[in-house]
This record gives C-alpha cells, structure tokens and sequence, in this order.
C-alpha cells in the first residue's frame, strides 16, 4: 500500500473544495485535493448563476473553471480519485484510500463531500433511469425537445431547473406534496410566469410507468383526498433535495437528523482535525456563498490546528531532551 504524505487533504472540488484549495494554497500549505469527477460540483449541473457577488449572470460551468484557475494559480495539487474511506491511524493522522489503492495521509482534512440527489423510491424510477428519469436539467434537457416534461420537487432545484426546461419542452409541470413552493420568490416568480409551467400541488408520484422506448407518463395521488389520476409526460426530472455524502467517513462523527455533519463556527467536527464545509455541512441555506465561506474558515481553522499540533510536538520533543540531561547530570 503506497502512503503519500501531506499536512492537508481537501476531499471534494466543488466550490467549497476549490477555495478551500485556493486559501490552502496561498498559505503555502502542503495540500492535495482529491475529486473523483471533473472539479466544479453542483456548478457543472447549473446553467447560470445570478447570486455571486460581483459576477452577475455567469455561467456554471464559467464560475467552475475560473474558480479552478484561481486555485491552480497557487499551485494547488488536483488528483483525480474516488475516496473510498477515511480512517485514523494509531497515531490520529488521516488515511483517504481512494480507488487506484493509493493512500494519502495527512493530520487534518478539510471535507467538501457535498451530496447526492435523493431517490423517490417509487417504481419505475429505476427501470427507467437514463430512459426518461433524471436528475440533471442542464444535462439531460435537450434530449427532450418539445416534449411534456414533469418536475418532482418544490425547493430552489426544482423551480431553478423547472424554468430552464421550459426552453425545450412543450410544457414543464411541477409536481409538489405541499400547497406551496419552498423556492426563494425570485425563482418562483420566474418559473411561475413562464407560458409553459404548469403546477401540481399536494400531489406524490405513486408509480413512473412507460415502455420498451421509456417514460410515457406518471401515477400521481392527491394527498389530501386520496384521489388518483395520470399525467403523460416523456421525462421526469427529480429535485427532492441531497443526501449528504458521509459514508466514506470511517469513525462516528456528529451529524443531525438528515446525516448533515455538525460543526461549530470553526467548522470543526466532533472528530480532532477534520473540518467540514459546504453542502455536506448542517446549516440553514446551501449557497455557493455559504460554501465558499465556510471553506475559507474552515482552511484557517485547520491551519491554526496544524501550528498547535507542531507547538505540542516540540514541547514534548523539549520536555524529552530535559529529562535525558536530568538523568546524565
């Protein structure tokens, strides 16, 4: 097993992971950034951001690559590979075994892990997962061009991509158990006064059906009445919210009731020299902003740990070299 040894390991490259990178590296910290896809996370999934101070109405996929750039400049190490599992060894340094086997090590660890979209759990969703189910809009949107679309989902994702698909579907209707969105109003109103939107209130999705070719339309049920009824659509775009990606983490850390890891302000966890920031973190809203500034923290944070770590070795290194010149005197 091969041991690369640094002070600093960021797992994630989204934007939390990419200023965690940029700050590490203008400390001059000896740091690795592990990320098993392409850097940017849930950027790459969005077509335009309008809510980061001082780039207005920037691309996602623009922001990524410029927030990549900017870690790169401070000549950050990006490594490509999927952490598998994070422990401690005997001596409380971190071990992040990613997929080729390699092993990096280091006394603390910024985690940018972030989430994965959550699953509806109905039928059919499986089946028909890459055959009219996604989770993508910005990915998957074209390919239904003048298409009925449904959407799943009452929050940001839902209204945000909802409004993007009703570039190229015919009609784009969403779907939500509640009587009312849980989106920010200015993305409401955009998806809302779009010709093409439609919504469902107070309404699951029961069963998604369709045939050898894909989709072909959804078992919905009232939740209030229990009345039942189809809707046909050819493509479902699911937004219901995140999980958190903790599993890889090898030792019980705080967490609250969603799986969301508990820090304090420090974004420190209950683990000594692991620090959390981003969506995988528990807080009230999941922006880049807060993403950003919770990795900008969090890097300070675990830099003053390192410093501590070192005090505390020296003076034990001091107090081991007076004992000796005790016993020889």
């Amino acid at each position: 097993m091969e041991f690369i040894d640094h002070e600093l390991i960021i797992v994630g490259a989204g934007p939390a992971g990419l200023c965690a990178a940029l700050y590490a590296g203008r400390s001059e910290m000896d740091v690795v950034m592990l990320e098993a896809g392409i850097p940017g996370g849930q950027l790459l999934l969005t077509e335009l951001v309008d809510d980061y101070p001082g780039l207005e109405d920037v691309g996602g996929m623009e922001l990524a690559q410029k927030m990549v750039d900017h870690a790169a400049k401070f000549g950050v190490e990006m490594t490509r590979g999927q952490v598998q599992k994070i422990t401690r060894d005997d001596e409380g340094r971190f071990l992040a075994e990613v997929d080729d086997g390699t092993v990096y090590r280091a006394p603390a660890v910024v985690y940018t892990a972030g989430g994965t979209p959550k699953r509806l759990g109905v039928p059919g969703e499986e089946k028909f997962m890459g055959k009219g189910v996604t989770y993508c809009a910005i990915c998957d949107g074209a390919f239904f061009k003048g298409e009925d679309i449904a959407v799943i989902g009452g929050g940001d994702s839902a209204a945000e991509e909802g409004e993007f698909l009703t570039r190229y579907g015919s009609s784009v209707t969403l779907i939500h158990r509640r009587g009312e969105l849980r989106a920010q109003a200015v993305l409401q109103r955009r998806f809302l006064e779009n010709p093409k939107s439609k919504t469902i209130f107070h309404t699951v999705v029961d069963e998604i059906l369709g045939d050898e070719k894909g989709v072909t339309g959804l078992a919905l049920r009232n939740v209030e009445t229990g009345e039942t009824s189809e809707l046909s659509v050819t493509g479902v775009f699911i937004f219901i919210g995140f999980t958190p990606n903790v599993d890889v983490i090898g030792e019980h850390v705080g967490h609250d009731a969603s799986g969301y890891i508990e820090t304090d302000r420090d974004m420190r966890t209950s683990i000594p020299g692991l620090f959390v920031a981003g969506d995988v973190r528990s807080q009230l809203v999941r922006q880049i902003t807060t993403a950003v500034g919770d990795a900008t923290t969090a890097v300070f944070a675990a830099e003053k740990y390192l410093l501590d770590l070192k005090e505390q070795r020296d003076e034990r290194e001091t107090s081991s070299e007076r004992a000796q010149e005790a016993q020889t005197a």
